[in-house]
């Protein structure tokens, strides 16, 4: 075969992650994305895995999100509800909604967005034009709205939901698109079982493709923590010199914080899944020297990250097709390889395909893979995209079916591009990666921590956490809680370390999202200080962010309230 047509190995990454939506003092969740993803989107990409036999991927999870999903297949089998919107939806009919219930119903199935995800459905969009002309009369108007609506919006808002493949494959969802309207209480609890039954396939489901060799799964540290910053704020300033940094010179205990956590999702992994995984996406693609170290320590083999992190650790002049080979970072005793996402290419995934034709869209992807391969070089290329495997696909017809139909049915089919693994890749002795000098922190953003650190605001929510760990170190030093009160406390820190609420403030994010985020950190973080048995802060009661605006043109991981 000829140099220039040898063939290229693509990996696909697909991201799966939700932060903690739960109260743990209640069982309840505060909001339902969990389960909302997990009909909608985790269901569908396995289902084109399952029906693509010949396509190879890695799928990672974070055990947050899987801690989340297994306690709603529990809600599924024990009837006992503690996520405020699939009571609603299971509520008979004989019992009248209060009228904060009300409200909750048009705030969950309108929220922000306007009409956008009421589309393509006449019947969805016909129940918001009704709230829309009503309100335009004032809200009292909305009094006239009876029960029966709100449970045909509920019924509408799950069956948008819903995803593609079991939309045509399930009888019950073509029966009550058929309806319309006027849905009765054994109409919901149809849809309600169906949910069940998605949510609580998703973990199975996915297993069986990792053990059948289908696809390889991976973790990520266990509530999801921007690692390199717990472990020191300075790793900020390795990208971005001039970064300004919170008040708290570093997180108190970081290096040791970074390690439980991630040693919690090896665990966790090894409980479901049967084996250690071999390989870990970083929460947002976060690496830096000290935290390839600690993986490769606990027997990682891989990780991956974002270009520009390989383009500020190889200098100003990186060789042609850096970001096409896999590298090795030597760390002490042990070493890790590193593979780095075209960030170009995932990109046009993650924000740009949507708008897109799906077939001309899939044709275009895989003729850009046909040009890499064309370019060649001293070694076949290796080609990782990675992105969130749930936040992009409403912005795409029926939710991605056929764009990713076609990419996967060409890339089965393709002559000289291959599907693979990071963990099969490794195993081929053929393959040789290269070292990697040095590693320069950074992120699958930009490749700086911009997005997480540097604004008044994040470093505020920075100096919140600190303050909150220094005393939670006090406290448990005192030895005046019990094993079981230190327990909780410690599950609770885990939530507040989570990358999420450091993600949101700021003025480029919708003003609702920032709001409800900013108030769940701000409660998760009360929440530690009571477990603690100490006074609640007074400046908790005060919102972290001042306003919000509309989400950032570019290569952010734009998200919305309903893409979470």
């Amino acid at each position: 075969m000829a140099e220039s047509t040898r063939p290229s190995t693509l990996v696909l990454l697909w991201h799966m992650h939700q932060p903690e939506y739960r109260d743990y003092a209640t069982g309840e969740f505060r909001e339902p994305w969990a389960y909302l993803h997990a009909m909608k989107d985790y269901s569908d990409m396995a289902w084109h895995l399952e029906n693509h036999p010949r396509m190879r991927a890695v799928v990672n999870f974070t055990p947050v999100l899987l801690d989340q999903l297994e306690d709603y297949a529990a809600q599924f089998a024990s009837g006992r509800l503690r996520d405020p919107l699939l009571r609603l939806l299971a509520r008979p009919d004989g019992e009248p909604l209060t009228d904060p219930e009300r409200d909750f119903i048009f705030d969950q199935c309108f929220g922000a967005d306007g009409e956008t995800p009421l589309q393509p459905f006449a019947a969805y969009k016909h129940l918001y034009d009704l709230f829309a002309l009503l309100k335009s009369h004032g809200t009292d108007s909305l009094h006239y709205l009876s029960d029966q609506y709100f449970f045909d919006l509920l019924t509408w808002h799950h069956l948008r939901w819903t995803g593609e493949a079991a939309r045509r494959a399930s009888p019950t969802v073509a029966r009550l698109l058929a309806i319309g309207a006027r849905f009765s209480h054994a109409d919901r609890m149809e849809l309600f079982r169906l949910a069940g039954e998605l949510v609580s396939g998703i973990i199975p489901r996915y297993a069986k493709l990792a053990a059948a060799g289908r696809i390889e799964l991976s973790t990520t540290p266990h509530q999801h923590p921007m690692a390199p910053l717990l472990m020191g704020f300075a790793a900020a300033r390795e990208p971005q010199a001039a970064i300004v940094l919170p008040q708290s010179s570093q997180y108190p205990g970081g290096y040791g914080r970074v390690k439980a956590q991630l040693e919690s999702a090896l665990e966790s992994h090894r409980k479901r899944f049967g084996a250690a995984p071999a390989g870990v996406w970083p929460a947002e693609g976060a690496l830096s020297a000290d935290f390839a170290h600690g993986l490769a320590e606990h027997g990682c083999a891989w990780a991956a990250s974002g270009s520009r992190v390989l383009a500020n650790s190889l200098g100003v002049s990186p060789p042609a097709g850096a970001v096409y080979r896999p590298w090795r970072l030597q760390t002490g005793r042990k070493s890790i390889a590193l593979f780095f996402r075209d960030d170009r290419l995932s990109d046009l995934i993650g924000f740009e395909y949507g708008k897109w034709n799906s077939q001309d869209a899939a044709a275009n992807l895989v003729a850009e893979l046909e040009g890499i391969t064309r370019a060649g070089g001293d070694s076949p290329p290796v080609v990782t995209l990675a992105l969130d495997g749930e936040n992009c696909w409403d912005s795409y017809a029926y939710n991605g079916y056929y764009f990713l139909a076609a990419l996967y049915q060409a890339l089965e089919a393709h002559a000289t591009i291959r599907t693979s693994t990071f963990s099969a890749l490794l195993a081929d002795a053929a393959l040789q990666p290269r070292p990697l000098p040095r590693l320069v922190a950074g992120t699958w953003v930009n490749g700086d921590f911009s997005t997480w650190i540097g604004s008044p605001e994040k470093n505020h929510a920075w100096d919140l956490l600190c303050a909150a760990k220094q005393n939670f170190d006090l406290v448990v030093a005192s030895g005046r809680l019990s094993d079981a009160q230190c327990r909780a406390a410690l599950r609770q820190l885990a939530v507040c370390e989570a990358s999420d609420w450091f993600w949101w403030p700021g003025t480029y994010n919708p003003q609702h999202a920032v709001e409800a985020f900013d108030r769940l950190y701000r409660d998760n973080l009360a929440a530690l200080y009571r477990l603690l048995e100490l006074p609640v802060p007074g400046v908790l009661a005060q919102p972290i962010s001042h306003g919000g605006g509309h989400p950032e043109a570019g290569g952010t991981m734009r998200r919305t309230k309903q893409d979470v």
